[in-house]
């Protein structure tokens, strides 16, 4: 079990930095005209990436910390 453990977390890591990395490269490609959008014209789609890729991320972590949580659970009693 500890070893499937550390394999998912392995993998919850290795998916909040994908999402952190592609999160970033969302913000770096906003544009001036999105910036500028007028007041009431919504989201755009750059920004609407930018939160997704940033909510996985901390759906990401989220999985990360409770996998190390159950870690130490089993480490404690072992």
């Amino acid at each position: 079990m500890t070893v499937f453990l550390v394999i998912a977390l392995v993998l919850a890591m290795a998916a909040t930095l994908f999402a952190l990395i592609r999160g970033i490269v969302a913000f770096l490609q906003t544009t001036k005209e999105d910036l500028n959008a007028p007041e009431g014209s919504g989201p755009s789609p750059a920004r609407l990436k930018q939160n997704k890729m940033m909510m996985n991320r901390i759906l990401f972590q989220a999985a990360a910390v409770i996998i190390v949580a159950l870690l130490l659970l089993m480490k404690g009693n072992g």
